[in-house]
Parts: C-alpha cells; structure tokens; sequence
C-alpha cells in the first residue's frame, strides 16, 4: 500500500486561482508560529541565561549554517515530503498519526492491539499530544511578549509598560474566541505575506552589505561552530531549534488547506524569506559584534535591522504577526481537545461551533480560558521572552522526535516501506531531532520543567478517562440481559408486560446489543415502554469523516425494538437527532432517554490506584452532558441515574 494523498486531493479539481487562495490562507493560518521564530531565535542563539556565544565568523555562519540545514531537513523534506503523506483520509495531526499506526484496529481500542510494541507507541502518540498542550500555553506567551519587548527598544520610557501591555493584548486575544476565526481569518494570510515581505526585505538590506554571510549554507561551518564552542554550541542547540517551531502546525492543520497548499506557501514564500531574514541578522550580528546583545544598544538584533523610523511600524507589524501566530495554536488546541473527546480520551466538554460551513471552526470555552490564565501566568512568572525561552522547545522537540517514530512503524506497515529503507530516512530526522531534545533538557532547572509537568498532567488525565470509561462500561455490561432475549421476553405472556405508549423513544447506549440500564429503569418505575424504540450506539471511527453509506447500521431485534449504531468520524459533530431524523423519519416529539453514571472509587474491585478512581470519578462528574455532546432536544430528555462501583 502506497502513502494515502488524500490530503493532496482534498481541494482537488481547483484552479490555480483555488490553489493560490488556500496557499494564502495557508500561510496566514499554518505558518504564523514558525514565521515569528526570527524575533527571537538567533539573538537567544548567541545571548542566553544558559550560555553566551562569542560572535565570531565561525560562530555567525555555523549557526546560520544549523538554521538552514534544520528548515531544509526538518521542515522542508522531513515534515513537507514525507510526513504529510501519512494523512487518515485528508487529516492529520500527531492523533491522526497514532491512529494509522494500529492498522485496520481503532487506537483507542488497546484490547485489539496486539503488540506491546504498538502499544507503547500509542502511549507515546498520546504523550505526545499531551505535550502541544504546554506548547499551547508557551508559545502565545512567548510570541507576544518577544513582540511587545520591541517598544521598549523603541524608547526605553516604555519598558515598565512591556509586561501589562503583553498581558493586554493576551486576554483580548482570548476574549474574541468565542467569535470564531471566520471572520478575522481572512485578514491572516495578507498580513502575514506583508510579514514575510518585510522580513526579506530587511534580510536583503543586511545581505547587500556583507554577501559573503551566504557562505554559511556550507555545512563545514556548522562543523567549525562546535570545534569553537564545544559545549556552549550544544547547548545552544536549544536555542537554535526555535527556529524550527511551528514546524508541527503544517502536519496538524494539513485538513484545513491540503498538503500542496501549504507546500507551495512554504517554498514559494515563505522558506525564502525566513532564510533571507535569518542570514541578515547574521550578517548584522557579525557586524556589530557583541555589542549588538548589550543592553544600551538595543539588546535585539531583529528590530534593529531596519532603520530607526522604522522601529515603531516594525514593532506593530510584529506584534500583529504574533497575535496570528498565537491564534493559529489556540484554534490547533481546540481541535485536538475535539480529537480527543471523539476518541474516548478526554471528558466531554461545551463546544461550539462558530461556523456553519467550516466543522473545524470550534470553539471551547473551558480550554479557552484554561489557557488564557496560564499565558498570563506565565507572562508574569517569566517576565521575559529570553527566560520563556528557557521553557520553550522541549515539548516541541519531544512530539517532533515521537512523530518521526510512528512515521517510521507507518511507513512499514501501511506504505510497505522495507525496514531499512524507513529506519534510514527516519535515523537522518532523529540525528537533528534527538539533538535538539538533548540540547533541550538542559533548560529543564530554567523553566523546561513547566511544559513537561503540563504534559504529564494531561497524559494522566487522558488515560485515566480512557481506561476508566472502559471500566464503566464493562461493570455496566455484567450482568446485563442481551437485547435480543429482551425482545423476545417481551413477546412472550407475561403478567408483567409494560404497557405500550404510542411514539417513539430513543435510548443512548455506548454497547451495542445489550438492554440500556435506562430502558429497564423506565419499565421498572413507570411499567410503559414505547412502542417504537431505538436503542442508539455512537462509534467514533478512527477516521476523521465517515462517508453517508457508512454512517447508519441497524436491524430490527423484534417487539419494535431497532438496534441502530451511528458512526462519526473524530473530526465531526456527533448530532445524533439529525442522523436519525434523514434515516428513520424520527418525529419532532421523540423523547431521549440518557443515563448519568455516579461513579464510586473502591479498592475492593480490580481497576486502577484509588486516586486515579478518584480523579476519573470527578472527571466524570465535571464532563459536559450526553445531551449537549450529540446534540439533543433539552426539552424532550429524561435522565437516568446508575451507580456503578469500580
């Protein structure tokens, strides 16, 4: 099996009109992250709290010389050739990647996987994910704050001001969320290509004056950088890789715009420009010396690179560009918290859609303020973008090394990539990525504790929900009569037959086959069922859509009972009632019957350590109701409570 190009064709049939407008709005939405990198990576390259690098002309073109061969083997052939090909059905995302990684066995079913090997690369896909979380809260703290710094270059009366302002422009960005990225999207992408623009228009200036710096795309002077600093230039390797994040954001959004979109956006824009920027403060750096880092000067060779009038237009631009930047992760966030609702990791939670053409336009208030507060904290623990660099990276280069991992088992497995030839290509990725996370554990004392705490707080929270829902579900099935013998018995003389209303009801049940603990709560205490009943089962494909021929499978089980099982892929709207509506002409007055587990820890039954019950038992108490997730009528519900010891 070759590579699926699903993501190739998902805008197939375009024009090369279509094609320039997604590349637009590819560059606008995808590459935000990584096209804010140059405010701050070189000048934390040289000017850390971890080391100093002497500027020297080694010094210059080796780090140049790292910053070019990282974009062209990490972003451009690693990310952009290969591991946007490994897309589940036009999706992607490191989710997406674990999902592929399990076959035709859904990842969120461990039972039917069947080696440990497998296993410990979903948990390594899962922790993986776990860790964007800390990235999500790092890198809008970060990109405004290193934006915002650049008023107090333009005057040093505005330096107290740096903090409220970030701080500012932080809880505004939040507050607008609830408005969708609809409306304010289509402002991304011209102004970011007017970023690029200035960006290579100020590398040029500094390239005219010292051309001899393109000498640097030599990879001999990257050797010459270490025989000079040893072991500073590893450990400015964790300031070097900044140059590379975001570089994740072109595999997680590829559903969005389709693999060639976002190719061409990277080649055709904006590659060129960030290489011609980078080696323009390189060629300012060598200039200037080390003067250039010492505070009187400026301290930032970024916006010293243009002329003094235009400090101020540069700082706004920045600070524009940061905002989108910042945007571009919070949406990313909120589909990854959707991934990993659908998948059985997470708790349901509020969402909402904010459009009604776009189903990845979601906005969920409780990851929106969640982050919010942590931005603003960090802003104000940190107070710097040079000491937020210190915890920014780590988790980048973790999920980076852990998705070359699963591209290598998806390569074999799904592609029929010999072993050699996938552990060859991936062991050229891992050198730069092992590397860069090695070089990144030494900012862990500094604040790179921060993102891998978040990580392995999340990483709990979702396999705790996961095998604590499997739990749930195999204590609620013990014991439970089959649907079917159900059926039967209700066709059969019985004194205790309930009696029959007209209508229909509809009973949410998460195991198929089996009586709904509500369905026999309801003829216990009231005596009646109706007398059309769907006992419904929602299964959440390992695809991110399901075709209309795949979503509805259903036969009758007799007594006017229907076993009916819907299937929605990760990536879309469970709204059950419309499904049922388009395929059984289910009337408007349909009552739904749902059940509310209370769930009891207990040491006395096999199942997780009792705090990890305990944690599960309040993560079901605060998840969002069954109604609200599938889209339920809120005035034709009735809830059923079970208590269920595990």
């Amino acid at each position: 099996m070759s590579g699926s190009h699903a993501g190739d064709d998902a805008h197939g049939g375009h024009g090369n009109s279509k094609m320039a407008a997604l590349a637009i709005g590819a560059i606008g939405v995808v590459y935000g992250d990584i096209g804010t990198s140059p405010i701050y990576a070189l000048k934390e390259t040289f000017d850390s709290h971890n080391h100093h690098i002497e500027v020297t002309q080694a010094s210059v073109y080796g780090a140049l010389s790292i910053v070019f061969w990282a974009l062209v083997i990490i972003i451009s052939i690693k990310y952009v050739r290969f591991v946007m090909k490994a897309d589940n059905h036009g999706e992607g995302g490191i989710l997406a990647l674990t999902s592929l990684i399990t076959g035709d066995t859904r990842a969120d079913n461990p039972s039917g996987i069947k080696s440990k090997g497998t296993i410990t690369l979903v948990l390594m896909g899962l922790f993986g994910t776990a860790l964007l979380y800390g990235d999500g809260m790092i890198t809008p703290a970060i990109s405004v704050l290193s934006a915002v710094e650049g008023f107090s270059i333009a005057t040093d009366s505005l330096e107290p001001f740096v903090i409220p302002v970030a701080i500012v422009i932080l809880v505004g960005l939040f507050s607008v969320q609830k408005f969708g990225t609809g409306k304010i999207g289509r402002a991304f992408g011209p102004i970011m290509i007017v970023w690029f623009t200035v960006l290579a228009v100020l590398g040029i200036v500094q390239i005219a004056d010292n051309p001899g710096i393109l000498q640097a795309i030599n990879p001999i002077w990257a050797v010459r950088y270490f025989q000079e600093n040893p072991w500073k230039g590893f450990l400015s390797m964790g300031s070097l890789f900044l140059v590379v994040t975001g570089g994740e954001a072109l595999y997680a959004d590829m559903g969005h715009f389709g693999r060639k979109p976002i190719a061409y956006g990277w080649f055709m824009m904006v590659f060129p420009c960030l290489l011609l920027n980078y080696f323009g403060q390189g060629a300012l750096i060598l200039q200037e010396g080390n003067e250039i880092f010492e505070k009187d000067l400026g301290n930032h060779p970024f916006f010293r690179m243009g002329p003094d009038w235009a400090i101020w237009p540069l700082v706004i631009l920045a600070t524009m560009a940061t905002i989108i930047a910042s945007q571009a992760l919070i949406s990313g966030v909120f589909s990854l918290t959707q991934q990993a609702m659908n998948l059985g990791y997470a708790p349901r939670t509020p969402m909402q859609h904010t459009s009604e053409t776009e189903r990845g336009q979601i906005y969920i208030p409780g990851i929106n303020w969640g982050l919010m507060i942590a931005c603003v904290a960090l802003v104000l623990g940190f107070r710097s973008s040079t000491n937020l660099a210190a915890a920014y990276g780590l988790a980048v280069t973790a999920t980076m090394v852990i998705t070359a991992l699963l591209f290598a088992r998806v390569a074999v497995e799904r592609w029929g990539w010999s072993k050699p030839r996938a552990y060859a290509l991936c062991a050229v990725f891992l050198v730069l990525d092992v590397a860069f996370l090695a070089a990144n554990m030494f900012k862990i004392p500094q604040g790179g504790w921060f993102p891998l705490v978040v990580g392995l707080l999340i990483f709990v929270l979702l396999t705790t929900w996961k095998r604590g829902r499997e739990l749930v579900a195999d204590r609620i099935a013990k014991g439970r009569e089959s649907l079917p013998a159900f059926a039967q018995s209700l066709l059969e003389e019985s004194a205790h037959r309930p009696h029959r209303l007209r209508g229909t009801a509809v009973f949410m049940f998460s195991t198929p086959g089996v009586v709904p603990p509500a369905l026999i709560a309801n003829i216990r205490y009231h005596g009646s069922l109706h007398s059309n009943v769907l006992v419904v089962s929602v299964n959440t494909a390992e695809t991110p859509t399901v075709s209309a021929a795949d979503r509805v499978s259903s036969h009758e089980v007799g007594a006017g009972i229907r076993q009916v099982v819907i299937n929605f892929g990760y990536m879309e709207v469970p709204a059950v009632p419309a499904v049922l509506k388009a395929n059984f002409d289910v009337p408007d007055n349909t009552v739904y019957f749902i059940g509310r587990e209370r769930i009891l820890a207990s040491e006395k039954k096999a199942g997780m350590q009792l705090w990890r019950e305990e944690l599960f038992s309040m993560m079901n108490r605060n998840a969002a109701d069954v109604a609200g997730f599938f889209k339920l009528p809120s005035d034709r519900i009735v809830e059923v409570g079970t208590q269920v010891d595990i």
